[in-house]
């Protein structure tokens, strides 16, 4: 098994609290060289499922290629784009029963842009998980002050497609919250509301 080398977030918690099942299509917006959701995402939905790890990073997408090819992921597809763009990730629209958005929000110079994007992947009655750091000083991260408080994270994420499902503690230095798209799904979801650390 893969190790991210971030133990501050547990992945596979995080993402059963988010609903992630067998079969699904997820995407991790801004995944990272080390894929920490992608990977445990790739294991969870198994082969009938689908993970996208999208990143600008060409190197980072290497990195996730060379590693889901090692340890033989055939359902992860790595997907260069700038994840603040509208449409830009090659990727179908509302395909996504789960979008992941994790310590990119804080960073992001287009955020609207990042949610726009987010929301254009997932499906109807889908979710989007964002993860922000918790605004408070913490040994390791981002200085406070750049940090994004709850309530700032909630405005950009207020829309009347979207309804907040669940906000909880992601590890002891972040917050989660998990916000349903509106309509249908194609299957019923269930959100677990039991504590992820």
């Amino acid at each position: 098994m893969r190790h991210s080398g971030n133990d501050l977030i547990n992945p596979f918690k995080t993402l059963e609290r988010a609903g992630l099942q067998e079969g699904d299509t997820m995407a991790d917006l801004g995944a990272g060289a080390l894929g920490h959701f992608v990977f445990p995402a790739a294991q969870m939905v198994g082969p009938g499922g689908r993970v996208y790890a999208v990143d600008i990073d060409k190197h980072a997408l290497k990195a996730i290629e060379r590693a889901a090819k090692h340890e033989q992921y055939w359902n992860i597809t790595p997907v260069w784009s700038d994840i603040e763009v509208l449409r830009a990730a090659r990727v179908p629209d509302a395909s996504c029963q789960l979008v992941v958005v994790a310590n990119n929000l804080y960073l992001s110079q287009n955020r609207a842009g990042l949610v726009s994007e987010a929301m254009r992947l997932c499906a109807p009655g889908g979710r989007i998980l964002m993860i922000e750091w918790q605004a408070c000083r913490t040994a390791i991260g981002p200085a406070p002050e750049h940090r994004m408080p709850t309530h700032e994270a909630k405005r950009y994420f207020a829309d009347p497609n979207l309804s907040l499902v669940s906000e909880f503690d992601a590890g002891d230095c972040h917050y989660a919250l998990l916000y349903q798209m509106k309509g249908r799904p194609d299957r019923s979801i269930e959100v677990v509301n039991q504590a992820t650390h």
